[in-house]
């Protein structure tokens, strides 16, 4: 399954005393491509490309210009990037996500833009048994700078407009109509801003949507609709409600990496008439577990919102190989529903439906237990509530040898003094 949606190309530049953010939005179609103009010398432009590249096995992920020789612009596999084809007027100059594979956001940089960089830049996902999908095309256009003529009226303009400047970076959460944020995987929340200098009415309507337009929070009729929301999103989410200086900002409880996304917050009127539209991008920043070989235990974190319903099942994964870790369900673990590996290995906190508290405890971890696992909680009808991605690594033990110092062997000594001496009398 493909899921598209709206991307945002951010191209970000520097000159002296100043800075210009462009956003220039793309609506995704496969195999359509959509024109990007940009100056020469710009600092980086990204070519957005996504597919759920996560449900395929072992993919790659190529960036084609098929007017060059070689035509590999950059390729992503597995193990990281494979440059060997790449052809030579992109050397160190393109990148992805390092966990581009995993998250479906295969998005190409590419940096200190050149004129020859004008071309169709091609989006291909391959894989061995689904063969190759040609994703999408984004025709980049990147054009000289300004006569010198305008880059005297910029520097003017900017001189006049440093002290706005300063304004706008204080209060950045009114004007931005993309802002960022990021956080760590185990943080308890995260405040998703939006703001507006525009008073807004005691009947106004809030929507928050993620990027498949999955309801995350809905005000309405001056109460929260907390049957609207996805499931999950389903309570973990508070909206402020100070209207009348345009605060409805959200906060988002126990953000995991699948929370990872771009956020939509909609203002309407009694009428449904928009009247404010921000997005927040969201980053969650992948949670890692390290542990030496030989230890008792290890515990893969995950910690969401309290009082769990009672049919909650609790399964946590292992990815590649696939295998299942451990399984709760009905109120009791399933040790029969294991991988014969990690029986008797596992373990979770009797209490975990009161407390939110669904960490795995791992026994006797291996340099074999290495990899990915993911936790699913979510009901008996298949429906899932939260999720979250551990990353574990064992590293092997490091053995010192106990050394025997031979006292006797003074032969590196500068104390002339020896060992034993006869005393005669």
């Amino acid at each position: 399954m493909c899921l598209f949606s709206d991307f945002v190309v951010v191209v970000v530049f520097y000159r002296k005393m100043k800075m210009f953010v462009v956003f220039v939005t793309l609506v995704h179609v496969s195999q359509h491509a959509s024109a990007v103009e940009l100056y020469e010398g710009e600092e980086f432009v990204l070519l957005p490309c996504e597919f759920h590249t996560f449900e395929l096995d072992d993919p790659t992920v190529v960036w084609s210009r098929y007017d060059l020789h070689p035509s590999t612009v950059h390729q992503r596999q597995q193990e990281g990037d494979e440059l060997k084809d790449q052809n030579q007027l992109y050397s160190s100059r393109t990148s992805m996500m390092t966990d581009a594979l995993e998250t479906g956001d295969l998005s190409l940089n590419l940096t200190k833009l050149r004129l020859s960089d004008s071309g169709t830049y091609t989006c291909t996902v391959r894989s061995f048994r689904w063969g190759e999908r040609r994703v999408t095309d984004v025709q980049l256009q990147v054009k000289e700078r300004f006569p010198s003529w305008a880059k005297v009226l910029l520097f003017l303009l900017v001189v006049v407009l440093v002290g706005f400047g300063v304004l706008l970076v204080h209060f950045r959460q009114y004007f931005m109509s993309v802002y960022r944020v990021e956080v760590d995987s185990e943080v308890e929340s995260v405040q998703l801003p939006c703001k507006t200098t525009v008073h807004l009415p005691e009947d106004v309507s809030v929507e928050w949507t993620d990027r498949y337009n999955w309801k995350v929070h809905v005000y309405q009729n001056s109460f929260d609709q907390p049957e609207e929301p996805d499931g999950l999103y389903r309570r973990r989410t508070e909206m402020k409600r100070n209207l009348k200086i345009g605060d409805v900002s959200l906060t988002l409880k126990y953000p995991t990496d699948i929370d990872s996304k771009t956020y939509t917050c909609t203002t309407y009127s009694r009428e449904r008439i928009i009247l404010m539209m921000k997005q927040v991008i969201l980053q969650v920043k992948d949670c890692h577990v390290e542990v030496e070989e030989g230890v008792e235990s290890v515990q893969l974190p995950f910690k969401t919102t309290a009082d769990l319903p009672e049919d909650t099942e609790v399964k946590w994964e292992r990815h590649k190989p696939e295998m299942m870790v451990h399984v709760y369900q009905n109120g009791c673990d399933r040790p029969e529903e294991q991988k014969e590996d990690y029986r008797k290995r596992t373990e979770m906190k009797e209490d975990l439906l009161r407390t939110g508290d669904v960490s795995l405890t791992l026994k006797s971890p291996k340099l074999t237990d290495t990899g990915r696992y993911s936790c699913e909680v979510g009901s008996r009808k298949g429906e899932i509530w939260r999720w979250k991605t551990v990353k574990l690594k064992v590293k092997e033990r490091i053995q010192i040898k106990d050394q025997t110092v031979d006292m006797r062997n003074r032969s590196s000594s500068t104390d002339p003094t020896p060992l034993m001496a006869d005393q005669s009398v």
